[in-house]
């Protein structure tokens, strides 16, 4: 890990105005900013851990856990919130198993909320990767995973056999 950080870092000169720049950088490379990371970029940039978390904090871009192979996002803007967005927020954590870092244990899915997908007149609506799904209702959970199992599958039997050709 720690080599990895040492090339993210070695571009950079260390200073306070380079702490985003580098944040961006660990997050493209690992896709979260993992907690000892965070420190090294503290002792790095001479920037105190909890103004680096501040920072991070801010910007929605920023994950402090890693995100699954499968990302779901739910939005819980007005209409999403209005017509059940909570619910179908329990009812995949449920459904999926999923830890209070908002991913499953063998970090198959991820879930996050967030204010909006620009999908109002869809409410309410989530996103499995970048797969819209709108009018969501509880009965259509249990539907809509079983469905991303499938399009895994044949995903990679397709893949298998290109392989095999």
């Amino acid at each position: 890990m720690e080599k990895s950080l040492s090339e993210i870092l070695s571009p950079h000169q260390g200073r306070r105005s380079d702490l985003i720049p580098i944040l961006q950088d660990i997050q493209s490379n690992l896709g979260y900013l993992p907690e000892d990371m965070i420190k090294e970029v503290s002792k790095f940039t001479k920037v105190p851990e909890s103004e680096i978390y501040g920072v991070a904090s801010f910007y929605s871009q920023f994950r402090f856990n890693p995100q699954g192979k499968n990302h779901v996002m739910v939005c819980t803007g007005t209409a999403c919130h209005v017509k059940g967005a909570d619910k179908i927020i329990e009812s995949i954590e449920r459904h999926l198993d999923i830890g209070k870092e908002g991913v499953t244990f063998d970090l198959e899915y991820s879930l996050e909320s967030v204010g909006c997908l620009g999908c109002c007149a869809l409410a309410p609506c989530a996103t499995v990767n970048k797969d819209i799904k709108s009018n969501i209702t509880l009965k259509d959970i249990k539907k809509i995973f079983r469905q991303s199992k499938v399009d895994k599958k044949i995903d990679k039997l397709s893949s298998d056999n290109t392989a095999d050709n």
